[in-house]
């Protein structure tokens, strides 16, 4: 009870930049996960295999009442399968709306650092593609991978994560101009966001890595008198390097020249909590990332919202 409490305390706090890491160990090596994403941690139970199932699925298990997909971690970071012990954990998770167990070695504890202190993997070291590292952090002396685990169960299953189909099922839409600011450090989720916005017909899309320099472009414009002809919406991730997108939010709705403009928090780690400490920092809309076409008809409201209000300002 105790440590729920603590946690709660820690998602209701507003746009600090910071964040809490649960280290843990698979092969000797430190890896981190985001305490928002971790619903509980159990003593590893035996699962039951599932037929034609990728490599790194181990299964499925029912603690309460409920169907869990087990993934074998170690299995899919070293592509070797290693020897299950007693001792081994599940991490359960919650993201994008679903329930996913994680096998680890062991839980190696919590620690609370700034996204400032967490940096992007050098390209070298995933051959100039994107791993699953949304990056590397000292923790308690020691260098903590924070992996990307949207990412890994979009790989093992494609159909979890956005799908363009939804927007290409709204038919012919007429170009929107207006210019959208979006605040994402995944590449593989910048783009296809980027390819989903562009096929409802947004032909004016500006892409920034991490909520830091999504910040520096607009505090740069922020005293422009074509403010608006440069950016009129902002689509922000929640977990990035250097600057979160509470903390961006949060920014954008203090400053006196760019609270009027949009703000939609885009995550996979929207649920009611999070969704309560949004809306405290002044979001105007939090979706979950697979819901592209939910997005897609937020951003035309909102669009209509602040023309209309912009209009109402210059009269």
């Amino acid at each position: 009870m105790k440590a729920e409490k603590e946690k709660e305390g820690i998602l209701l706090e507003s746009g600090t930049n910071e964040i809490e890491i649960m280290k843990f160990k698979i092969q000797g090596e430190f890896y981190g996960i985001n305490v928002a994403k971790v619903k509980e941690i159990m003593m590893a139970a035996k699962v039951k295999v599932m037929p034609h199932a990728h490599p790194a699925v181990e299964g499925i298990f029912k603690p309460r009442d409920i169907l869990i997909t087990v993934i074998d971690l170690g299995f899919y970071l070293t592509n070797e399968y290693l020897e299950h012990k007693s001792r081994d954990l599940f991490i359960v998770t919650n993201f994008n709306k679903m329930t996913v167990a994680f096998r680890v070695q062991s839980i190696e504890g919590i620690s609370r650092i700034s996204w400032k202190d967490i940096q992007k993997p050098d390209k070298t070291l995933t051959h100039g593609e994107e791993g699953v590292a949304t990056g590397i952090a000292q923790c308690a002396g020691e260098l903590v991978t924070i992996l990307d685990f949207e990412k890994i169960v979009a790989e093992i299953a494609p159909q979890t994560t956005i799908q363009l189909s939804e927007v290409e099922q709204m038919g012919d839409r007429p170009l929107c101009n207006n210019p959208l600011v979006i605040a994402e450090d995944s590449i593989l989720l910048q783009k296809m966001i980027d390819d989903a916005l562009s096929r409802a017909g947004f032909t004016d899309v500006k892409n920034f890595n991490n909520g830091q320099e999504a910040w520096d472009y607009l505090k740069s414009i922020s005293h422009d008198s074509d403010l608006y002809d440069k950016v009129n919406l902002v689509i922000t991730d929640i977990e990035m390097p250097e600057m979160d997108g509470h903390r961006l939010t949060k920014l954008i709705k203090e400053d006196e020249r760019l609270k009027q403009l949009p703000v939609v928090i885009f995550s996979s780690l929207i649920d009611e909590q999070m969704r309560i400490k949004g809306e405290a920092l002044g979001a105007d809309e939090q979706l979950t990332k697979p819901e592209i076409g939910n997005l897609v008809h937020v951003i035309d409201r909102l669009l209509d919202r602040f023309e209309k209000n912009i209009g109402k300002a210059e009269e």
